[in-house]
This record gives structure tokens, C-alpha cells and sequence, in this order.
């Protein structure tokens, strides 16, 4: 674990994120806990801890400049990616997991409790059929769906305010949508070769269509 740890740190320095000994230490224990359950829920094809580092803890936190507000959802989350290392580095910032696995978000909510993250929860559900008390600031997806579909299928929780931001690998086809505006953000993680990017996305507020 020690050179997970050095990985780790030398790549939250490229990243310019500051982060505690303590947070540190979560991040370790959260691959270790993904290492622990994946031989039973089949959490992630990645089984090698060291890239777990690069593809799930860096990958994660390298959107973490783009993240607003007070209040964020992460769709689709998995074995809590992005949402878990997010949470994280913004202890602040209330997170929801939101995911139709029900193993996954077992895993999650486990994951929470073990690492005793205060401001995390979870949900087990289709992300059309979760309707929020509140809307939300920031909409994260992370392999999702296409970029109109995200948008179709995510537009309900957004504050009128909030961001979307989708998170892709090679870079996507951009449809022109009426009902919002995208931007192509290009993204480096530390130790990944292979393409990565973030497409910010906001809804027209229908002033601003008419």
C-alpha cells in the first residue's frame, strides 16, 4: 500500500489538490474495501490496486475544479465513482449516489459507513424515477449514456443554476441541443495515456429560448 500511497500523492500534486492525511488515508481504504467485495459483487474489471489509484481515485477527483455548489448527485454512481473520492475532498459538499444495482449500492452503503462519511447517501433506483425533495447543483455521469439522453434524462434534478457534467472518455459526438449549451473541457488524470474529458453542460432557461 505504501507505493499506492505515493502514487497517490504524486498525482494529487499534478492535479494541485490539497488533501489531508486523514482524507489520504480514506481514499486508501476505500480501493481496499473495492478490492475486498469486487471478487463478490463485481464491483470493477480493475483488479489491480496500483490502477486503481490511476482509473479510480485520480480519474475521480480530476473533475473535482468543476464541482458547484452545496449539493450534488452522482448518476449511475457503480462502486461509487466519482461520488465516493468527491466526497471525500469536499467533506462540505452533501452528496447522492444514485444507482438501479442493487448490489452496488449495497456496496456503497457499506463503503459510507466504513469510512464514516457523514455527508454521503445512497439510492437504489432508475435515475427518471428519482425525484428529489431539492434539486440539485451539480449532476455528475461517468459513462452513462449519450449526451442528449443525459440531458433528456437528468434535466429534473438540476437546480436552475446547476451543471451537468458527463464525464467520457474519447470525445463524444456534441449534438446541438435547444434546451441547453455544452462545453468540451479536456481532461489530464496522472498516470492515464488514454483520452479523457468533461463535457460541462447547462440547461436555457426558457427566457433565454423565447
Amino acid at each position: 500500500m505504501d507505493d499506492c500511497r505515493k502514487m497517490l500523492v504524486s498525482g494529487l500534486e499534478d492535479l494541485n489538490l490539497s488533501l489531508g492525511e486523514g482524507q489520504i488515508q480514506r481514499l486508501l481504504d476505500f480501493i481496499t474495501l473495492i478490492e475486498k467485495w469486487n471478487k463478490a459483487y463485481n464491483l470493477t474489471a480493475i483488479r489491480d490496486r496500483e490502477a486503481m489509484v490511476h482509473l479510480h481515485l485520480l480519474d475521480s477527483l480530476a473533475i473535482a475544479p468543476y464541482i458547484e455548489g452545496k449539493r450534488v448527485i452522482d448518476i449511475g454512481t457503480g462502486a461509487g465513482l466519482p461520488g465516493i473520492p468527491l466526497a471525500i475532498y469536499f467533506p462540505e459538499i452533501e452528496f447522492m449516489l444514485l444507482d438501479s444495482n442493487a448490489k452496488k449500492t449495497r456496496f456503497v452503503q457499506q463503503a459510507i459507513l466504513e469510512l464514516k462519511l457523514n455527508n454521503v447517501s445512497v439510492c437504489h433506483t432508475r435515475v427518471e424515477h428519482y425525484h428529489p425533495e431539492q434539486p440539485f447543483d451539480t449532476v455528475i455521469t461517468r459513462a452513462f449514456a449519450g449526451l442528449s439522453d443525459i440531458v433528456d434524462l437528468t434535466s429534473h434534478l438540476l437546480s436552475k443554476e446547476g451543471v451537468l457534467l458527463a464525464m467520457k472518455g474519447q470525445t463524444p459526438g456534441m449534438p446541438k441541443l435547444e434546451s441547453a449549451t455544452m462545453e468540451l473541457i479536456p481532461v489530464n488524470v496522472p498516470g492515464i495515456t488514454a483520452e479523457r474529458c468533461l463535457v460541462k453542460i447547462q440547461l436555457i432557461k426558457e427566457s433565454e429560448v423565447s
